[in-house]
Formats: C-alpha cells, structure tokens, sequence
C-alpha cells in the first residue's frame, strides 16, 4: 500500500512473529549441549555392538566368518579389533577425551561397514558419519575433558 509516494510494509503476522521468537529461542540452545548429544548418540550405537560382540564371543566370530566377511582379515582378528574399537572409542567420545583423535578409528569402521558388510545401510552409516565428521572438524564442545584439559594448559 502506498501513503503520498512511500510504500509502507504490512505489519508482522502472529504467525510470522511466532515463528520468529520460536527460531531465536531455539538458537539459545548451547552447542556445547548438541555436541554432547551427538557424542552420545554415536557412542550409544557402537558401545551396544561392542557389548554384545563381547558377551557373545562364538557368536562374534561366527558373525564375522559368516555374514560379514571383511576382505584381507582373519574372521577372529576382524572381531577382536572391532570389539576393541567398539569398547575403547566410544568411551573415549562420550567423556570428551581425544574426541577429534577417537572419531578417526570409528569413521573408519563406519566405511568398511558400508563398503562391505551392509551396503543398503547407507543411511545409518550417512547420519554416524555425519556425527563423526562434525565432531571432528569442531571439537566436543564445552562439556568435555578435552575442554577442561584446554582451559587448564592455556591457563583461562
């Protein structure tokens, strides 16, 4: 609408004033706290199959003999080095301790899975690689011993 030559914008809707306040109030949420979600999340999935690995051994070889059958790997050395990447890592990502550092051996896990075990899993392996990756290009965030560690050597 125009008033003597000046255009005049129509006033806010509720709509777009709810959705404005819903968007600033959810942008208050701290990042520490996402990264500390993500660390779990990610952590849960591999921490679980470790376990399960672990509390069934014969059933963990015969998983790798069997079904998922990693090339250039003995089926007994595929389930020992998994079951210690899925105990080790995880643990290491949820406290916050040598996060960027923890996220590399379970990205790497993440790609043989898709490559070779479970390839129609893309999803799954896109949203832990995704986690992984953010992690390690922006730390674990506040919420972490890497943080405290930092904080205590840099002398803040």
């Amino acid at each position: 609408m125009t008033v003597l030559g000046t255009t005049v914008a129509p006033p806010p809707t509720t709509l777009r004033r709810w959705f404005v306040t819903a968007r600033g109030q959810l942008e208050r949420i701290p990042m520490s706290l996402i990264l500390l979600g993500m660390r779990i999340a990610v952590a849960s999935v591999f921490l679980k199959s470790g376990l399960l690995k672990f509390n069934s051994w014969e059933f963990a070889i015969k998983l790798f003999e069997e079904e998922y059958k990693v090339p250039l790997l003995d089926p007994i050395w595929a389930a020992r080095f998994a079951v210690f990447n899925e105990l080790t890592f995880p643990v290491l990502l949820i406290v916050g301790l040598a996060t960027r550092l923890a996220t590399l051996p379970l990205l790497g896990m993440v790609a043989v899975i898709q490559t070779f075990v479970y390839p129609q899993a893309w999803t799954d392996h896109l949203l832990w690689g995704s986690i992984l990756i953010f992690l390690l290009s922006r730390g674990p965030g506040a919420l972490s011993l890497d943080y405290l560690i930092e904080r205590r050597f840099s002398g803040a």
